[in-house]
């Protein structure tokens, strides 16, 4: 009898734990696709292509970065980091008053995966209040720090109802490697598409590779008929035909 209980109970926990490898099995790009709580970017065929900057502000890339944008008419999308944006007030300020986009990316940039759920709600919260306190406006989205997404990251953007964004997979330029500016080019030129989400970083280290790779790849997809716009403009155009909007 007991060699019976013993079994079943190993049977029942065997085919528990199938489950829950299942479950966590499907929740993958996919499954958050669907969900519509992760974009990682958006099925469009108007030439429009969203570029986004992480670990910021910082007071030489940044600006740098900024006055490249202007000369183009192109708009970015900052991923802020609550710290860096509290020291650099002018700089946010000023991206909010050029129709750049301010989102969160959490206050210290912490590690995810060791992070508690309400600790990380915290950075959120923090990040937000920095924007707000110096903007005026609240962020919608938030991408977590190494691009780690799971249930704690998603649940934590809900609470302060944040749509979190990653990147396109071939959009990723690894320019905080240092991998030189042609390479940064080559990247996200010759996998340009329409709705791609460009991930690059102005701050956290020596970006020079970066700026002048941006200067490079504003020009050329310019010419290419690309327009550049703020991924809160992007995401609109999910798989349906709208105006370009008109940049300022």
């Amino acid at each position: 009898m007991i060699k019976r209980l013993i079994l079943l109970f190993l049977l029942v926990s065997f085919f528990c734990a199938g489950q829950e490898i299942g479950q966590a099995a499907t929740k993958n790009r996919a499954y958050w696709e669907a969900r519509g709580d992760i974009v990682w970017e958006v099925k469009t065929d108007t030439k429009l292509i969203a570029l986004t900057f992480d670990d910021g502000p910082d007071p030489r890339y940044t600006r740098e970065i900024l006055d490249l944008l202007e000369k183009h008419k192109a708009k970015g999308t900052f991923f802020v980091m609550g710290h860096k944006a509290e020291k650099n007030p002018t700089l946010i300020r000023e991206m909010s008053q050029k129709g750049h986009e301010i989102a969160n990316h959490t206050y210290h940039h912490p590690q995810l995966r060791t992070i508690t759920a309400a600790d990380l709600q915290k950075e959120i919260k923090d990040t937000d209040n920095v924007i707000y306190s110096i903007t005026g406006k609240y962020p919608a989205l938030f991408r977590p720090p190494g691009g780690v997404y799971d249930d704690k990251v998603v649940a934590a953007a809900k609470t302060q109802n944040h749509l979190v964004v990653m990147w396109s997979w071939t959009q990723d330029t690894k320019d905080w490697k240092n991998p030189g500016a042609q390479k940064i080019i080559n990247k996200v030129c010759d996998n340009a598409k329409p709705g791609n989400i460009v991930l690059f970083h102005d701050a956290g280290g020596n970006r020079t590779q970066t700026v002048r790779a941006v200067e490079i790849i504003l020009d050329r997809l310019s010419k290419e008929g690309y327009q550049f716009v703020t991924v809160s403009q992007l995401l609109p155009y999910k798989e349906e035909k709208v105006s370009i909007p008109q940049q300022k």
